[in-house]
């Protein structure tokens, strides 16, 4: 297993496999596998025997309900190789303990899932003109929301006059995150990242396109492991380096995620993430009269008191309310879509053909990146 050990294989997922194993066929050499790659439908899969590729098999693909339900990179799964051959097939997905996600792209609602199983998520963002305190704290929903632990990283401080005073304005809208400037071009802040980047541990890189994810990457690894781009300096937009999702040992035994970076982060089924992001304005909504309070002119209201007196951000606020109203549409939405489903599920041949559309609408894995 010393493969899998580099991989961050340990002894709870040791349990998970071999429970996995008592619900499979035993006629089958199964092993665990950890996904490195995917791409469309296609896997690379670290195996105890090494490196293959990989696709699931018909039953996993007649039986997936939804696109999430295919391996994602950073899962954990139970391969048949097939003998004499660099490939295998997956049989079946360990249960997640994380799942880093988002809205897919498209007019039916679905989860896509950017990477699994992982501790840590830097969100990455350049201190150049894409700074968005706005943009970070869609992030932030996203990642508390997926089971992983969020750090932000402010890269490109070296473009920077006042690195701290930007940290500042993130640690105010990120109460209790980790809030780090940055520098590989002048080697600066690599002390700070050492305490998540611990052997076996799992981190993923995520944010827009330019904002130096790749070249995150190649500096902790201390190689070029990724092609990295320069930017458009008039906007700071990013020229598409990363096409695909893939998982990287470093030196030092973490594993990171290098992912593509997105135009748009659409937030999937985040209640718990939005409550954790906005934690402060829930505690001061807490504390109004009225417990049906709507922040708006109502006597009493904590929040409005706290917007008067500038304790709270104005932008903060809107982007709470904002992100409030789009998760509650995308909630009526796949409310809607779930009754559309069970009414054709009750059609002669209707459960096998929800499950075809979901199983081949275009690429299981489209991103909505740049």
């Amino acid at each position: 297993m010393k493969p899998l050990n580099d991989y961050g294989w340990n002894e709870d997922w040791d349990r998970a496999a071999k429970e996995a194993l008592q619900s499979i066929q035993r006629d089958k050499r199964l092993v665990p596998a950890r996904i490195v790659a995917q791409f469309s439908k296609q896997y690379r899969i670290v195996t105890p025997d090494g490196e293959m590729t990989a696709a699931v098999t018909g039953k996993y693909e007649y039986e997936a309900a939804s696109k999430s339900d295919f391996p994602a990179v950073g899962d954990w799964v139970m391969v048949e190789p097939l003998q004499g051959e660099p490939r295998a097939v997956i049989h079946q997905l360990l249960p997640r303990k994380s799942a880093f996600s988002r809205r897919e792209a498209g007019s039916v609602p679905d989860e896509q899932v950017i990477a699994a199983n992982i501790d840590t998520v830097f969100i990455v963002n350049a201190l150049n003109k894409d700074f968005n305190i706005r943009k970070i704290e869609r992030y932030l929903i996203a990642v508390w929301e997926s089971g992983a632990q969020p750090v932000v990283l402010l890269t490109k401080a070296d473009l920077c006059d006042s690195p701290e005073s930007h940290a500042a304005l993130v640690e105010a809208a990120a109460p209790g995150v980790p809030v780090h400037a940055v520098s590989s071009l002048l080697d600066q802040g690599k002390e700070q990242l050492q305490g998540y980047l611990t052997p076996g541990t799992t981190v993923a890189v995520t944010g827009s396109s330019g904002a130096g994810k790749s070249t995150l990457l190649n500096w902790l690894s201390g190689q070029d492991v990724q092609r990295v781009q320069s930017i458009r300096e008039e906007d700071a937009r990013g020229r598409h380096t990363t096409t695909h999702r893939e998982l990287f040992v470093l030196p030092g035994g973490a594993i990171m995620v290098d992912t593509p970076g997105m135009r748009e982060l659409q937030l999937w089924e985040s209640e718990d993430g939005w409550e954790a992001a906005f934690a402060d304005i829930s505690s001061l909504a807490a504390q109004c009269r009225f417990h049906d309070c709507r922040h708006e002119k109502e006597d009493g209201c904590a929040v409005q008191e706290a917007l008067q007196a500038g304790t709270l951000d104005a932008d903060r606020y809107a982007n709470y309310r904002k992100t409030e109203r789009e998760l509650a549409h995308q909630a009526r939405k796949e409310q809607a879509n779930t009754r559309r489903q069970k009414k054709q599920s009750k059609k002669p041949g209707g459960k096998h053909a929800a499950r075809s559309r979901n199983a081949h609408a275009g690429s299981y894995f489209e991103l909505m990146d740049e």
